[in-house]
Order: structure tokens, then sequence, then C-alpha cells
């Protein structure tokens, strides 16, 4: 059987991540309550922005995570699939607009 390249999170991993660095995993675990705390955005709306920013980061257990939190919140899945497309334009769109920096170079 082929070895995954991301290994699933276990029980383990996440005590042994708290072990290892106590208070800095509960001012962790703290700062992310507070940013999907519902606020000026609800955290519907910040979970779909989650799925988006996942996918630009490319972090598979953000996407795993974030997927599942933002179809809990109510997200449809039509929803999250746009909030992946726009995710997509926006790295294609980085990629032309650095294009610049190579049209610049070649007109030397």
């Amino acid at each position: 059987m082929a070895e995954e390249m991301y290994h699933p999170t276990t029980p383990e991993i996440h005590n042994l991540r708290k072990k290892l660095a106590p208070h800095t995993h509960e001012a962790f675990e703290a700062f992310s309550r507070a940013v999907f705390a519902d606020g000026a955005l609800p955290e519907k709306t910040k979970q779909l922005i989650a799925v988006a920013v996942a996918h630009t980061t490319q972090c598979p257990y953000c996407i795993r995570g974030h997927t599942r939190l933002a179809r809990r919140k109510g997200n449809t899945d039509n929803e999250i699939m746009e909030a992946i497309w726009v995710a997509a334009e926006m790295r294609a769109g980085g990629a032309y607009a650095h294009a610049t920096l190579a049209l610049e170079e070649l007109a030397k």
C-alpha cells in the first residue's frame, strides 16, 4: 500500500503538540476561537474565507477542516465550490500580475 503524502492527524499528535508547548498551544487555540467568532462577519462567512485561503496556501489539513466547518455553519456545496474558484482565480491572477517583473527584465 502506498504511503500517504499527508498523514492524518490523530488525537495523539494533537496531545503531543499540546504537551510540548502548552502555553503556545492554548494561545493559538484562543486566537483561533477569537478569529472565527461572530463579529462584523458571521462565522459562516469566515469559514468560506478560510476554505478559499486554505486552497491558496495549499494546506490539505486546512482544506479538509474548514470545508467541514463551512458545511456545518450552513454553507452549501455550491457556495464552497465558488469560494474555491475565487481562490483559483486569485492564485492565477497573482502569476499573471507578476509577469510584469519578467516582462520588465526582458525589456532590458
